[in-house]
């Protein structure tokens, strides 16, 4: 691709309409004085492949992008080199063009990490962490704790076999266990994690008792809407410390904005208050 030529980069999913995405990355375009663009893309699955394969030759003038649903596990039959953060995780995210090739990963595990990093350092520091669903996003979350040296991840879902899924795939220090067994996980947890749609929209969600936590445990929700989710609620009325989701969306399109335009952007309280003041919108 000529350099001369602003870069141009997208999200495509199938609906995509309620990306907020370009505006997270339109934002830092804009802040950075850098001329590209970020774009939404309606692509069908039965046409995802194709335009993949226009990135690489050419006609589809993209230096890469973000792909969401239906398209994070397609993707790996399309890309050529897929790396293993992706792989172990099940699902790509992030889209790049080098040398020809159409190369993938997926940085919903960074986000989730990096917004832990900056509202409470120190999160990883503990032992024991309780995820709460086995859904894609559990995978991601369940890669992070583990790279960030948690001994032991409780996987509490309803269906218990699909928690199973999760330990085979991610070895010993992951238990599956039923959503019966989750007061029992909670002893001595320092983390526990919803990775399921409970809450979202304010829809209600069963009593979770949070006191047989570790002393200072942490409860946070990769939700963000509400920003103050049923489940941040419980626990903050039960005297935890507690982290929203919106610092891991905000947080995993860092690697990929770099990576498209080469500078590496800033999780700034501004961008923060520009997505919440768009989520209030309801747009």
């Amino acid at each position: 691709m000529d350099k001369t030529v602003p870069p141009r980069a997208f999200v495509a999913g199938h609906p995509v309409r309620h990306s907020r995405s370009p505006l997270i990355h339109g934002h830092w375009l804009k802040t950075a004085g850098i001329p590209g663009s970020y774009e939404k893309l309606e692509i069908a699955p039965e046409a995802f492949g194709a335009f993949i394969g226009s990135m690489k030759d050419g006609s589809a003038p993209f230096v890469g992008g973000n792909v969401t649903i239906p398209h994070k596990e397609a993707v790996f039959g399309f890309a050529d080199d897929v790396d293993e953060t992706a792989r172990l995780i099940g699902a790509a995210n992030t889209v790049w063009l080098e040398e020809g090739r159409i190369r993938a990963t997926n940085t919903d595990a960074y986000g989730f990490a990096a917004n832990l990093d900056e509202g409470h350092p120190g999160w990883d520091s503990g032992a024991t962490a309780v995820v709460l669903g086995a859904g894609g996003a559990s995978r991601a979350v369940i890669h992070a704790l583990l790279q960030r040296g948690f001994g032991s991840v409780r996987v509490s879902n309803r269906g218990k076999a699909r928690a199973v899924e999760l330990s085979d795939r991610f070895g010993p220090r992951v238990s599956a266990l039923g959503l019966d067994d989750l007061p029992d996980l909670m002893a001595g947890a320092d983390l526990f994690v919803n990775t399921t749609s409970l809450g979202m929209d304010g829809s209600d969600v069963p009593p979770i008792d949070f006191s047989p936590m570790a002393e200072g445990g942490l409860v946070t929700d990769i939700v963000y809407v509400p920003l103050m989710t049923p489940i941040l609620a419980m626990a903050r009325a039960q005297g935890r410390p507690t982290a929203d989701g919106l610092g891991m969306l905000l947080h995993q399109a860092v690697p990929g904005f770099e990576i498209w335009f080469g500078l590496r952007p800033r999780v700034t309280p501004e961008l923060r208050q520009l997505v919440i003041d768009d989520m209030e919108m309801g747009q």
